[in-house]
């Protein structure tokens, strides 16, 4: 039975596995050079000490199959209450739920946290993403056309947003 808990320092090693195969590797990001566990570690602390959440996911002999965490939007502070988030999903584990059980487990984090809306940004070829995420309640907010270039090509991205009606800041 898969566990989903908060990320440790322990558990770098593996998020920079997943992060190079899933996000470098792919369009599912468009960061194009592998990162160092230092980088990772680093991009941990900063997310945790700002109380945003890092979720792993580990199958039933303790391998981290995927990660998920959000941060704030944009850095101005009339963004505090919109969050982007990233879920990746170690190569062989996907398709098998542990997507979506981990961003479940994120949205279900969000609400009462004072966040307002939960912004996705998805490569704008990757329909299976966009459906995962519409299955989820995201809307489809927009798609800003060729921003991006990744293996010798333009890239869209399409902006997914899903909204916590009712979860006001105080």
């Amino acid at each position: 039975m898969p566990t989903i808990r908060p990320a440790h320092i322990r558990d770098i090693p593996a998020i920079t596995d997943i992060y190079n195969e899933a996000g470098v590797g792919t369009t599912a990001s468009y960061a194009l050079e592998p990162v160092s566990v230092d980088d990772r570690q680093a991009w941990f602390e900063r997310l945790t000490a700002a109380n945003y959440p890092v979720l792993v996911m580990e199958d039933a002999d303790g391998l981290i199959v995927g990660y998920a965490s959000y941060f704030q939007f944009r850095a101005l502070e009339g963004y505090k209450h919109t969050v982007e988030h990233s879920v990746y999903i170690r190569d062989g584990h996907r398709a098998a739920g542990a997507g979506r059980m981990l961003m479940t487990a994120l949205i279900d984090y969000a609400r009462g946290r004072g966040v307002h809306v939960m912004v996705g940004v998805v490569d704008g070829a990757n329909d299976a993403s966009i459906s995962f995420h519409e299955r989820l309640g995201f809307q489809v907010a927009g798609r800003l056309e060729q921003v991006g270039r990744k293996f010798g090509r333009w890239l869209d991205v399409v902006f997914v947003t899903l909204s916590f009606e009712g979860n006001e800041p105080h």
